[in-house]
């Protein structure tokens, strides 16, 4: 009995080591299992996924199982740094790690891609080539423009003119949409769209952003399309701006939402009544953009939030509205040009807007944010 109380401090000791002391998949802090073959150090959310691999992966609590001594050397030998030398020595810049809050398809494909497929120890570059191919096809269920079908249609993603295409039929010549990577931007958005592969393709036209739904039943093929998107992006950034180095141009391949989620809006004179919408708030392109429903095709609108050295702040405002509003938890956005009122359901929702607001308010500007302000006044 003192030799498995004995064991389990040692690993208790062993995870709290700088290293350990993150999940070697997600990077969760305070990980309390392990994978016993591959000698790591992972959280609850990501043990289940290797348990979904029994022949690569083994794995038990540190806390409530029983180690034997031969298991416990075998961790203190190896642990979550020495591994990662092993499974991660040979990761694309590209490919994209994710992280403690990412969806579960991300974990899942770069927790089988290191240790069953073993695509990053160097042994071949199948799979890497595979991602930076010249042409990259997969067949997708896509949401229709006008309804909530999904019908699948074949993507073409193009590294010689970076672009990526979609085709109504299989054996069409001609592309419905041809997408340009310079605006082209690819998140996971499972919740949104109803399915745990769902992937969100956004792309500016006609200075409007235009979004596709899609997924696909097999998690490898989506994933295996959005890094191939990632490593297009960054050829086409790298050819772009030749001067800069990957460790700058790697943030700005995917571009997240620092917020998503309903208010209610007014219009430009504030007479209006108000109107649910879905909006979007993007810390990259600086844009608020606002949606009637959260899976439209096209925006109804956007407005650029600037710093507060050129006239953009926000506020908290509270006021019963009798133009038809239904929530009362306020924000004001003052522009150069117009203030802007919007309603939000509950308190905590306010706060999150209000601080998400402010981040971006805080933020200097760059020239290319002026030259997206200066876009997006000429677009209205």
């Amino acid at each position: 009995m003192a030799s498995l109380e004995r064991n389990n401090k040692i690993l208790l000791d062993l995870v709290r080591q700088t290293g350990n002391d993150l999940c070697a998949d997600c990077g969760a802090p305070d990980p309390d299992w392990a994978s016993y073959t591959l000698g790591i150090f992972v959280c609850l959310n990501c043990s289940g996924m290797h348990r979904n691999l029994p022949s690569v992966s083994k794995v038990k609590s540190i806390r409530l199982d029983l180690w034997d001594d031969s298991l416990v050397e075998f961790m203190r030998e190896r642990g979550n740094c020495a591994a990662r030398a092993i499974y991660e020595k040979c990761v694309p810049a590209f490919f994209y790690q994710p992280q403690q809050k990412d969806c579960i398809v991300l974990k899942d494909q770069w927790i089988r891609a290191k240790y069953e497929r073993r695509e990053f120890t160097g042994e071949n570059s199948f799979h890497q080539q595979t991602y930076s191919s010249d042409q990259f096809e997969s067949t997708l269920w896509k949401k229709g423009k006008d309804n909530k079908q999904f019908l699948k249609r074949t993507f073409l993603l193009s590294r010689k003119d970076f672009t990526l295409r979609y085709f109504i039929k299989e054996d069409s010549k001609v592309a419905k949409a041809v997408i340009s990577m310079k605006d082209l931007n690819a998140v996971f958005q499972p919740e949104k769209i109803g399915h745990a592969h769902g992937l969100q393709i956004s792309y500016l036209q006609d200075e409007r952003t235009r979004n596709l739904f899609v997924y696909h039943e097999n998690g490898q093929v989506i994933v295996s399309l959005f890094n191939a998107i990632r490593a297009t992006r960054l050829a086409y950034l790298q050819k772009k701006h030749p001067t800069l180095r990957d460790s700058d141009l790697i943030p700005q391949i995917t571009r997240h939402s620092l917020k998503e989620g309903y208010m209610e809006k007014t219009g430009p004179t504030q007479r209006e009544s108000f109107k649910k919408r879905w909006f979007t708030l993007c810390s990259m392109s600086r844009k608020l953009l606002y949606f009637k429903t959260p899976l439209d095709a096209t925006e109804l609108g956007a407005v650029f939030i600037g710093s507060e050295g050129h006239n953009y702040s926000v506020s908290e405002t509270s006021s019963k509205s009798s133009r038809g509003g239904r929530w009362h938890r306020g924000i004001t956005l003052q522009t150069p040009g117009r203030q802007f009122v919007f309603m939000c359901e509950q308190e905590q929702e306010q706060k999150e807007w209000l601080e998400a607001f402010r981040k971006i308010i805080s933020q200097p500007m760059t020239p290319e944010d002026y030259a997206n302000e200066a876009n997006l006044r000429r677009g209205k």
